[in-house]
């Protein structure tokens, strides 16, 4: 996503600058908030800390109104912005492997990272698996490209696909937002009992 810059105005090495430091400045955050240790973020599976889920849910709700803002006053149309393609199939995959990984090894890419540079030794393992897992799914990319590019539906929205005013599905979002968070401090004070001694 190059928004709100328009695409071309920088550089391909300005651009690069940018970009590590944006996820230089990522990383150091989801350390700081605790999201290096694969502890903090398999415990949102047990239910006892879901610290992860707000956080996430917070960084959408904060990124979706942001955007809606900047597209609405025009100074950053939604045009601008690079979204990818739905193709449900594939991705529905995708999203499990993901998924599945997460649980089985406590990371994501992202975090993965994070831990692997603060010297965390399973985090360096998950990235070993990261880069393995992208050369054998690009060895097999011929085989499976058919699968991935099935089922194409463009560029997709959510207020696009249900006929909706953009900022009321802004507003129900951020509704869902709260009744999630609401829920989720729920579920932690529940299943506290589950919390393993620090």
């Amino acid at each position: 996503m190059t928004a709100p810059l328009v695409p071309e105005t920088i550089s391909a090495d300005y651009s690069l600058l940018i970009a590590v430091i944006s996820g230089c400045g990522m990383g150091f955050f989801l350390e700081r908030a605790g999201f290096g240790s694969a502890k903090k973020l398999v415990s949102q599976f047990y239910l006892h800390d879901m610290g992860v889920f707000k956080v996430m849910f917070t960084a959408i709700v904060t990124a979706m109104t942001g955007v809606f803002i900047l597209s609405s006053t025009g100074f950053m149309p939604i045009e601008n912005l690079a979204m990818v393609g739905t193709f449900l199939p594939s991705q529905i995959v995708g999203g499990l492997i993901l998924g599945i990984g997460f649980v089985i090894g406590g990371y994501c890419p992202g975090t993965s990272a994070v831990a692997s540079a603060t010297g965390k030794i399973d985090g360096i393992v998950y990235m070993a698996g990261l880069v393995a897992g992208m050369l054998a799914f690009a060895a097999i990319y011929p085989t499976v490209e058919p699968f991935l590019n099935a089922g194409s539906m463009g560029q997709v929205t959510l207020y696009g696909y249900f006929g909706l005013p953009s900022w009321l599905v802004v507003v129900a979002v951020i509704v869902m937002a709260v009744g999630g968070f609401v829920g989720a401090t729920a579920l932690e004070k529940k299943f506290a009992h589950l919390k393993p001694e620090e």
